[in-house]
């Protein structure tokens, strides 16, 4: 299941990066993708991701805000 989502806040590829990192650590998530140009973030999993869990694992990335796309 792939789930896109909207990041804002983000300058440059070390946010993505960090984003993608703490993103990644989420228990289930089996791939994330972030492009810190367009601000959108597709995460690969088998289940549904519930949004606290992405929401909260975004904001420990840096001072960054997700929307559901």
């Amino acid at each position: 299941m792939k789930t896109t989502y909207a990041v804002s806040g983000m300058t440059c590829g070390h946010c993505a990066s960090h984003v993608t990192e703490e993103v990644q650590a989420i228990n289930g998530v089996d791939g994330v993708t972030v492009d810190w140009d367009s601000g959108q973030m597709v995460i690969d999993s088998s289940d549904r991701i519930p949004f606290d869990a992405i929401a909260e694992a975004v904001a420990e990335a840096g001072d960054y805000t997700v929307t559901e796309a």
